[in-house]
């Protein structure tokens, strides 16, 4: 159902593409847009136990394209250092494939609401859960239940950890 990436050579295995999502504090989301038009947008987010949680308001272009189709991509840039005398970039990326799901369950709501805070604040959390309480009824969560994904980096990182 997925293609495989065309450069194997540069393919992370799914233990360095996970350590990607989970050191990451942003990603760009891509959702079906208004008139078949892709829509990204960048978020931040928290990746736990295989997937993906965000907040967002109740209302906007990213939940209208998740309610019209639930199939979403959202990669996360690791790296990106700019090798000027080369003509390159030394990169590392992971990209997901999901499907994206609004949640109206309070307790799972709270479990995602509650992880970036985790994520985000640790040494604040009773901060953090006056903030929830603050924000409870204007606040979307959604979560991205992961069923593929992939981790790419540059050929020469790749090169480095194959000769330590």
């Amino acid at each position: 159902m997925f293609r495989d990436m065309r450069r194997h050579g540069q393919l992370l295995s799914e233990t360095e593409t996970i350590e990607i999502l989970t050191r990451g504090t942003f990603g760009v989301l891509a959702v079906s847009g208004d008139d078949s038009y892709p829509y990204t947008v960048p978020l931040s987010y928290v990746y736990r136990d295989g997937r993906i949680y965000f907040h967002c308001a109740k209302e906007g272009h990213k939940l209208d394209g998740i309610r019209r189709n639930e199939k979403v991509t959202f990669c996360v840039i690791d790296r990106d250092d700019v090798i000027q005398e080369t003509f390159t970039t030394h990169f590392q990326s992971a990209t997901v494939f999901g499907k994206a799901r609004i949640l109206e369950n309070d307790a799972e709501k709270r479990v995602a609401i509650e992880a970036l805070i985790e994520r985000y604040s640790p040494n604040f959390i009773p901060e953090g859960q006056k903030e929830i309480e603050k924000s409870w009824n204007s606040t979307c969560m959604v979560e991205i239940k992961i069923e593929h994904m992939t981790g790419k980096a540059a050929k020469e990182i790749i090169h480095i950890k194959n000769n330590k």
